[in-house]
């Protein structure tokens, strides 16, 4: 059970333990590389390996209260799932075609990762693939942009490295998360609505978001 485990812990790590977890309650996704502010290198999540270090204790003690911890060494993601569905963040229709676009682009270059997992990408990049696909048609609002950006970074999606939200030259790191959140199902279901209601029209707009969007995040 886990009041062994946590019985053994340190002061000192009992206090960690309950910031982590708060953390992953607030990110559901924490990544094993992450980009450091200061100097925009990556380096290795220390909330990470504090998870791995204790993860049956981790996920026991979450499994009491109905959440589903999944480690994916592989990818080098944790992620934080509901068993009853509870706790979902619901996606506006903006927040849902930036976060298909940057699925898009790190399918793209994920032939081309080797031991990197993380993609790379830019704010143009990202606004031209929208052009292209007939999701917009003209640039978003610099508050769209921010807002929208903001929302997929507070869940470990993405990260600027730097430069402002609504510059064409800011440079992001798509992390390895995206895959966990964006099924190659809930991609084929995008391109197949992008066939049939393609001209970004606001109709069409408000249907993807209910279509897509519903189960996003858990």
């Amino acid at each position: 059970m886990w009041q062994n485990e946590w019985e053994q812990l340190s002061e000192k790590d009992r206090e960690q333990f309950m910031k982590v977890l708060n953390r992953l309650f607030q990110c559901t996704f924490i990544v094993r590389e992450e980009i450091d502010q200061k100097s925009k290198t990556v380096v290795i999540n220390k909330d990470f390996r504090f998870i791995e270090r204790y993860y049956t204790l981790f996920k026991n003690y979450l499994k009491v209260s109905g959440w589903e911890l999944q480690l994916d060494n592989y990818l080098g993601v944790i992620a934080l799932y509901n068993r009853y569905g509870y706790s979902r963040h619901r996606l506006n229709k903006h927040v849902t075609y930036f976060l298909y676009i940057l699925r898009l682009i790190y399918e793209e270059q994920r032939e081309k990762l080797s031991m990197r997992k993380e993609a790379l990408t830019t704010i143009g990049e990202i606004v031209e693939k929208m052009f292209h696909l007939g999701l917009i048609e003209k640039k978003p609002a610099d508050t769209v942009l921010r807002e929208s950006l903001s929302v997929l970074r507070n869940f470990n999606i993405i990260e600027r490295i730097e430069g402002s939200w609504t510059s064409p030259e800011t440079r992001l790191v798509i992390y390895p998360s995206i895959l966990l959140l964006v099924t190659n199902e809930k991609i084929t279901a995008l391109y197949q609505w992008l066939k049939q209601d393609g001209s970004g029209d606001e109709a069409g707009e408000e249907e993807a978001d209910e279509d897509l969007t519903e189960d996003a995040l858990d």
